[in-house]
């Protein structure tokens, strides 16, 4: 199943549902700027910043170091697992 897909379960009667939401935060910039010449050496940029729109091209550069979203760590994080029981 997706990060954002309901669960659903029978017990008893009862029907419990269950929305897992993902929170995903992408952090400092992995990316090697030596990696031509046979270095390693990373800008420093902590956090990703997101340069334009949800929705547009310029949201997945970096507005601090104009690195594409994908060379930044990617962190996962459930947000909550929100229940509810109905009867039915």
């Amino acid at each position: 199943m997706g990060p954002q897909q309901d669960r659903r379960s029978m017990a008893n009667g009862t029907r419990k549902e269950t929305k897992v939401v993902v929170v995903v935060q992408y952090r400092e910039c992995q990316r090697n700027h030596a990696a031509s010449i046979g270095g390693y050496a990373v800008d420093g940029c902590r956090e990703f910043m997101a340069s334009g729109a949800d929705g547009t091209a310029a949201a997945l550069l970096c507005a601090a170091c104009g690195c594409h979203r994908s060379f930044h760590r990617r962190e996962v994080e459930p947000d909550c697992d929100c229940s509810s029981t109905t009867s039915g």
